[in-house]
């Protein structure tokens, strides 16, 4: 292994560490509706990227290729509905950590690489071998024992792995980098982020606030939010497509050991079922990918 993959293992290890322990970051503005909190994130989420941009002095390369994208239509398209998608995954994944659902988060990114092949098969014409369709299988048993044994269907989890996925859809139409793409997201979505504070929580702007230990926090959302996104487009560019897949499970692991341990929420014999027939899921799909890599019979 050279230097350059090592280096890759770190930075994309980093990023899944720093998601998998988000929960206690938004566990500290749990007094915060989500709404808010996402406005903020939203919001710091787009001045740190600016600040990031300017900073490494990719302003005029950032400009170009907003250009680029403002001619081409289905790119600016494309790129509008990714950052109204990942918003919507952004407000489901604090509202859930905000209430004690980390379990049912945590839940819903060990399905996000399932459901994302899921859209390749279907929006993408990409075919999957027995075994995978047989990881889907074991999957959708796992959520439907969930949903029978507590009478509720888990939405938390479903939303997220849907939204996630349909992002990483949407941004194969614009081919963009990580930095690049997320701080253009941040732009599209900001004025909505001003718009809601101002009408429903105008006081959070204040300087009081913004200056106490919660307007902070509230700031530091967007460093949150887009420092792991940095390391993983770093790390991502140098490792196997393979390893990545590996590697993301240490976020939602992580999650899953909060959520159980840390904030003592309900994990009984039918959610051990569950995560078990989705690990095995995973499992199973990972082995059919590394003997018989996906077809894609059109391209985006």
């Amino acid at each position: 292994m050279n230097q350059e993959n090592k280096l890759g293992i770190i930075y994309a290890t980093g990023a899944y560490i720093l998601w998998g322990f988000l929960p206690i970051y938004w566990k500290l503005l749990d007094t915060v509706p989500a709404g808010e909190i996402l406005a903020h994130r939203i919001i710091w989420s787009f001045v740190f990227m600016i600040i990031v941009v300017v900073s490494v002095r990719k302003w005029r390369p950032f400009l170009h290729e907003c250009q680029v994208i403002l001619r081409d239509k289905k790119k600016l398209i494309g790129i509008s509905l990714a950052s109204v998608v990942i918003s919507m995954n952004w407000l489901t994944y604090i509202w859930a950590v905000n209430n004690d659902h980390v379990i049912q988060a945590s839940l819903g990114y060990y399905i996000n690489p399932l459901v994302s092949i899921l859209l390749g098969m279907i929006v993408l014409k990409e075919t999957l071998t027995r075994r995978q369709i047989f990881s889907f299988v074991l999957a959708a048993v796992g959520v439907i024992n969930l949903t029978v044994s507590f009478g509720v269907f888990p939405w938390v989890s479903i939303l997220l792995a849907l939204t996630f996925a349909l992002y990483g859809l949407l941004k194969k139409t614009v081919d963009i980098s990580a930095m690049f793409g997320l701080t253009m997201e941040t732009i599209i979505v900001t004025p909505l982020a001003l718009l809601y504070l101002f009408l429903f929580s105008s006081e959070s702007l204040s300087a009081a606030v913004m200056t106490s230990g919660t307007g902070l926090l509230l700031i530091g959302a967007g460093v949150a939010t887009a420092v792991p996104l940095l390391l993983f487009a770093f790390g991502a560019k140098q490792i196997p497509l393979s390893m990545v897949g590996f590697l993301q499970y240490i976020a939602p692991t992580i999650m899953l050991i909060l959520g159980v341990f840390v904030y003592k929420e309900t994990f009984s014999i039918a959610h051990l079922l569950s995560f078990v027939l989705i690990w095995i899921a995973l499992v199973l799909y990972m082995g059919a990918a590394y003997h018989r890599p996906i077809r894609r019979q059109a391209k985006n």
